[in-house]
């Protein structure tokens, strides 16, 4: 049986894209990232064309989303 993958995030361009894989690859979640091919192959970083989903195994979603709202409330940050 396949596994199922489902979309946790959606962010512009593949840098903020490879932040938050890192992060997510940092707490043991698996992560893919799904981005247009054109966009990747001319660079764009801007617009719905540089639009990068951030998919995860669906047995991960909750832990992956937690860590996602973590992040996003600033929980990472030093300070």
């Amino acid at each position: 049986m396949s596994e199922q993958w489902v979309s946790v995030d959606q962010v512009d361009g593949t840098l903020q894209a490879e932040i938050l894989r890192g992060l997510l690859t940092a707490q043991g979640i698996t992560v893919r990232l799904l981005e247009e091919s054109a966009a990747a192959a001319i660079g764009l970083n801007m617009g719905p064309m540089a639009v990068v989903e951030i998919l995860v195994p669906q047995a991960q979603e909750a832990q992956a989303r937690q860590v996602l709202a973590d992040y996003y409330a600033g929980k990472f940050e030093d300070g």
